[in-house]
């Protein structure tokens, strides 16, 4: 796995497992098989261990057949493959549906497995919410890093900026309601999604995180704690004001429905 060029690559604890995961995904898909690409925290150079999750995308011929994606499913599941992470989020797409932008879901399989993850493996796109894959893939494009094949932004294109921000403001309307998502991580990725309105560039959640907290006194404490929070493992994140959680995301939200209008407008 060689680092890119502005130093980041892939950290120590996590490049057997990703070895061995790029030397399975090959053995299934064969000459099928376009690209393996590490995106999310490792991407973005923020992994942090024992809290991350592993994302990674996988582009292949859209003629591989089903039974390979099953095979997969199954050759990556965790503890077959012990995940040494919070948990492995891998998606699998066809050449045809990343070559182009696009805001919807197009997965051929999408995978969560590990020792903090709920084991789920999905090979129908439809009714899935897509916001998280379109994020996912402008990640991708702009700091992918390729562990097999050629770059991320040769595989996987950028989604069109509207696109970005409709799930951008999906997301923010998710981490709203709570459910299902760390206190810290709805507000660190309130800032990213506040960071990207206004600079249009993808930041790590924590320096996305000091961006905010510095440009803003009123949220700076909470966003504080965020960042606290978010350096403890999982199981020991910390508690943060529900109303003040709230807020912030309102304050996102209004961020994301300006730079929404903006483009409209442009």
């Amino acid at each position: 796995m060689t680092d890119p060029s502005d130093g980041r690559g892939v950290p120590a604890e996590l490049r057997p497992y990703l070895d061995e995961l790029v030397r399975r995904t090959r053995a299934v898909c064969g000459p099928r098989l376009i690209g393996v690409y590490a995106v999310g925290s490792v991407a973005l150079g923020d992994y942090r261990h024992g809290r991350s999750d592993v994302d990674v995308a996988v582009v292949v011929d859209p003629a591989l057949p089903a039974a390979a994606l099953r095979e997969l499913a199954a050759v990556l599941a965790h503890p077959g493959l012990p995940c040494p992470a919070a948990g492995l989020e891998l998606v699998v797409y066809g050449e045809d549906s990343v070559r182009r932008p696009s805001g919807g879901a197009g997965y051929l399989l999408d995978l969560n497995t590990g020792p903090l993850l709920p084991d789920r493996a999905s090979f129908d796109p439809a009714g899935a919410t897509a916001f998280w894959y379109t994020v996912d893939r402008a990640v991708a494009h702009g700091s992918g890093l390729a562990l097999f094949g050629r770059p991320a932004a040769e595989a996987i294109a950028a989604p069109a900026r509207a696109e970005v921000l409709a799930a951008l403001a999906a997301s923010v309307r998710e981490h709203a309601e709570g459910e299902g998502h760390l206190a810290d991580n709805r507000v660190l990725n309130g800032c990213r999604a506040a960071e990207f309105c206004r600079t249009g560039h993808w930041l790590s959640k924590r320096r996305a995180g000091r961006e905010v907290a510095a440009a803003e006194e009123g949220f700076r404490a909470l966003v504080g704690a965020a960042l606290e929070s978010f350096d403890r493992p999982r199981a020991e994140a910390r508690p943060l004001p529900a109303a003040d959680v709230r807020a912030f995301l309102a304050w996102v939200g209004g961020r994301v429905a300006e730079a929404a209008a903006a483009e409209g407008s442009g």
